[in-house]
């Protein structure tokens, strides 16, 4: 599978479960739910590039989670204009995103290597 279809089908699926983690909590304010779609683009692709081209492994993934979780809490920080509500929103979406993410890819490893 072409690396270009993996971030563009890994990204929209960030997209769509973040977005949902942020109805469910409660979020209905369209500014901050497409802002949301804008921060994803913005951090998802830079950081899965580095995954692939950069680094890899735990450590890796690990540092650019981190990374990520501080942008997006800035970036959310901007829209709600509270530090803790900006920072559970990004907790929460990327913990919920990847979580789901590590999920689907442990399913696929087995079901392929069966």
């Amino acid at each position: 599978m072409p690396l270009s279809f993996r971030l563009t089908i890994v990204c929209l699926a960030t997209i769509i479960i973040e977005l949902g983690v942020l109805l469910l909590l409660g979020e209905r304010r369209k500014r901050v739910l497409w802002s949301s779609i804008a921060v994803n683009i913005l951090t998802n692709i830079p950081l899965n590039l580095f995954l692939n081209f950069v680094a890899g492994g735990i450590t890796a993934i690990f540092m650019g989670e981190l990374v990520v979780f501080a942008v997006e809490t800035l970036w959310y920080y901007l829209f709600v204009k509270n530090i803790k509500q900006a920072a559970i929103y990004s907790v929460l979406c990327n913990a919920i995103s990847f979580l789901i993410g590590l999920l689907v890819s442990l399913v696929y490893m087995y079901i392929t290597l069966r």
